[in-house]
Formats: structure tokens, sequence, C-alpha cells
């Protein structure tokens, strides 16, 4: 009797300590389970869609591929890196190619839209008549080429144009057909009956009219505090410009925000829709870029200081800030 009892406590002793491991194994065991699952739902990756708004001048590469035949794309980069691959029927169009490039920077007239007969000569090389939705699209790594592009095609009065949203990363990352094939261009006649000055201001209308204008500096922090430049004949900013960099527009994955966030960013730096907005970098590149991301979201007299800081600093009676 006395060894049974014994060996009955001890048995129920084992017997608890062993439910005790169970519990401990089956907790290690679902811990893991779920660590796995909140690690596999955060490595599954979120299709991002474009802001609907932004279709007045915005395309994704979903739409793009449906309509590749049934539209003109122009590739704002480099020359060798559209030589390097490109979307099919893409034509090379650097921003310098539609722009004065005769002076030297710092001289009047450096890196502007060329004269309005030039202009559309150029364009309608480019088989350009108006009859055709026009997408451009660069590298975000840049400057806003693309925006610069749009921004000179809306100057002809050509509305029925479109960036690429995300660009050139974008494009590859859907899968999207790339070539190295140069398409062959049939050039068409192109009149330019309609121009929307609007879009544009030179170096004497913000003397003109400084005190009732709203300057923004689109450049890097760098630049508007005059510890860098690229190129210009001085450094620092125009007095009374607000810093506005225009890769704040830009998500990390080089597509623009949606309205809705670059309207608060806008507010944030103090912009209203009913100001007349006057944008500018270094020659209008940047800027001409952002004139068209204000005009899309509701800033109806925003302009772009085409000749920029490289003709403003030019001119050393012209005041710059630090």
């Amino acid at each position: 009797m006395g060894w049974k009892k014994g060996f009955a406590g001890r048995g129920n002793k084992f017997i608890v300590l062993g439910l005790i491991m169970l519990f401990l194994l089956s907790a290690v065991g679902c811990g893991n389970t779920a660590k796995e699952q909140t690690s596999n739902n955060s490595a599954t990756p979120q299709v991002k869609t474009m802001d609907k708004e932004l279709e007045a001048y915005y395309v994704d590469s979903s739409w793009l591929k449906d309509n590749l035949k049934n539209v003109i794309i122009l590739d704002a980069r480099a020359e060798k890196e559209y030589k390097n691959g490109h979307i099919p029927g893409a034509i090379n169009v650097t921003w310098q190619s539609l722009s004065n490039m005769e002076p030297k920077q710092g001289e009047v007239g450096w890196g502007v839209v060329l004269a309005p007969d030039k202009l559309e000569k150029k364009i309608g090389d480019l088989g350009i008549d108006g009859s055709k939705r026009v997408v451009v699209y660069n590298d975000p790594a840049g400057m806003a080429e693309d925006g610069r592009v749009v921004w000179m095609l809306r100057l002809t009065g050509l509305k029925d144009n479109r960036m690429l949203w995300g660009a050139w990363p974008a494009w590859q990352k859907a899968g999207g057909e790339v070539t190295t094939e140069v398409p062959v261009i049939k050039a068409v006649a192109f009149k330019i009956s309609n121009p929307d000055n609007s879009l544009l201001v030179t170096t004497d209308y913000i003397k003109t009219n400084k005190a009732s204008i709203k300057l923004l500096d689109t450049r890097s922090p760098e630049e508007y505090k005059g510890e860098t430049n690229h190129g210009e004949k001085a450094k620092g900013h125009i007095p009374g410009a607000i810093p506005l960099d225009f890769r704040m527009t830009y998500n990390d994955d080089g597509s623009i925000k949606t309205v809705a966030e670059l309207k608060t960013i806008f507010k944030n730096a103090g912009l209203n829709p009913s100001d007349e907005i006057v944008a500018y970098c270094t020659v209008g590149i940047r800027s001409g870029y952002m004139a068209e991301v204000l005009r899309m979201c509701g800033y109806d007299k925003a302009k772009n200081y085409n000749a920029s800081f490289s003709e403003w600093s030019g001119d050393p009676k012209n005041p710059i800030e630090k």
C-alpha cells in the first residue's frame, strides 16, 4: 500500500509536468505561426493604383499597354538611356531639343522654349498634329523632364498630353515591353494657332509684378540656401521665394502623390488656389513640371519662369538672398 501511494503521488506530479510542457510547446508553436503569418502578410506587395484625380495629366502603364498604337510616346530621358531600351514606338525628345541652347548659361534666353515658328516645326517633325494623345515619360531620378516637355506642349495649345504615372520604372515593373528599335517618324504640318501664354513668365514680368505674385523655388534645399547650384552665376534664391523641392511631390517609388496629398503639401507651403504662383528652378525644367502639377490641383494661375535662376543670377543687378 505504501509504495503504491508513493508512486501515485509521483505519477500525478509527472502528469502535471507533462501537461505544462505540452502547453509551453503549443504556445511556442502558435507564436511561431503568428510571426510567420505576420511576416508573410508584410511580404505581400500591395498593388498601387493611380489616383483617378490625376487622369487629366497622367496615364498608368496598364492603360498605355492597351493604347500603344493609339498614342504618340515621347521618351524625355537622355539619348544614352533611350538607346539602352525604351517603350516600343517611343521617340527620344530631350527638353534641350525643344529649347534655345545657343546662348550660354547665364545669358538672356539660355534654355528657354523655342520661338513659336521653330517650336511648331520641331513638333510637326515629331509627327504631332494634335490628332493623337501624347504620352511623355522619363526617369523619376532625373529632373522632371517629362513635366518640362508636357509644359512646352501645352504652351503651344496642345492639351491632350499626359505623363506616365511612375515613369520608366513603373513600365518595367508592370512587365511592359522594352525595345531598342528606333521608330520611323512621319513629319506632319503643325501650326501654333492657340498658344497658352498664361503658362509662361519672363524676368521682366517678375520684376514688374513681384508684389502681387508668389515665387516658388522648386530646387533642392541646398540650392535654395546657396550651398550648391547647377552652374548658375551665383548661389542662393530670389528674395521672398517660397522653398518647395519638386521631389516632395513624389512617392518613394517615383510615382506622383495623390491630388489630396499634393494639395496638403501646397497648403502647408502657404500656397492658395487663388494665388498667382510663379515657379522657378535652374532653367524651367523642375518648375515647368511643378507648374503643371499645381494646375492639375486647381491652382489655375500657376506659371513657369522659364529662364529661372540662371537668367536671374546672370544679371548682377538682380538681388539674391541666401
